[in-house]
């Protein structure tokens, strides 16, 4: 099955790490597409679940690598969590991420020790004991979780990384509370992305490199999902994740033959 085929298609979604880029390295080809999409006029949108940089940091990171990516086409989880807490007034929150993407919530307080909403993101190896104790007295006090994605892991150098789902899960468990999930698979996530791009579900198709929260979300969100093989996909972890692509590419830079 090519995208000539999936009719219809307008627009596209790409993720960052394993579509666009891998251990910091452009992906070749990556850069021609996007410059032959915006030639064509056809509109896409950047979507990751990055929780290590503000979206300043994520645009100069691709403005350094010659995207051509205006910041307005780039979404992240901190986007859409500032966009949820917006509508929840002015809360009081507690940041456990990275100093960098916490400038995204400057907005709110954030010092309150009885916060009402507890914002993760992440912390690579910063995680310990007690800060889970601290989160878990805050969650069981009142203060609601907002999870900035609940990816399972990435890769990184040839190794798999732990991601924040682990720590998400474990909290939702022993708290017996669900959270506020803001990135990929998140609906709402996808949403606010079309509603940005101006088009239907069925008018998108996303490329990513996680089968269950690139390519599944997108496909229950109602967008066409394409898996590329470039980045942390393996078919012998993921065996039991019931997802099956529209399109599989080894890159992005197979796209070309079916938008040309």
């Amino acid at each position: 099955m090519t995208l000539k085929e999936l009719a219809g298609i307008r627009g596209f979604f790409f993720d960052l790490d394993g579509v666009l880029v891998q251990n910091g390295e452009t992906i070749p080809g990556a850069i021609r597409i996007l410059e032959i999409l915006r030639k064509k006029g056809i509109p896409f949108r950047i979507l990751t679940n990055r929780t290590t940089r503000s979206l300043e940091s994520l645009h100069g990171y691709l403005q350094e690598r010659a995207f051509p990516v205006e910041k307005k086409e780039i979404f992240s989880p901190s986007q859409a969590a500032v966009h949820f807490l917006r509508h929840k007034g002015s809360p009081s929150c507690r940041l456990f991420m990275r100093e960098e993407p916490g400038k995204d919530f400057s907005e709110f307080p954030t010092n309150d020790p009885s916060p009402d909403y507890v914002i993760i993101g992440d912390m690579n190896d910063k995680w310990n004991f007690e800060i889970l104790k601290r989160i878990f007295n805050m969650i069981m006090n009142g203060a609601e979780l907002v999870a900035l994605h609940k990816g399972r892991y990435w890769r990184e150098s040839g190794e798999f990384q732990l991601d924040i789902g682990l720590f998400v899960a474990g909290l939702e468990y022993v708290t017996g509370k669900k959270a506020h999930v803001m990135g990929k698979p998140s609906p709402e996530f996808f949403q606010m992305a079309l509603e940005d791009i101006g088009l239907s579900p069925g008018e998108v198709a996303m490329l990513g490199d996680d089968i269950e929260s690139d390519v599944g979300g997108a496909q229950r969100s109602g967008l066409k999902g394409v898996l590329c093989l470039s980045g942390k996909y393996r078919r012998d972890h993921d065996f039991h994740i019931q997802v099956e692509p529209d399109l599989t590419l080894d890159s992005i830079a197979d796209l070309e033959e079916h938008i040309g």
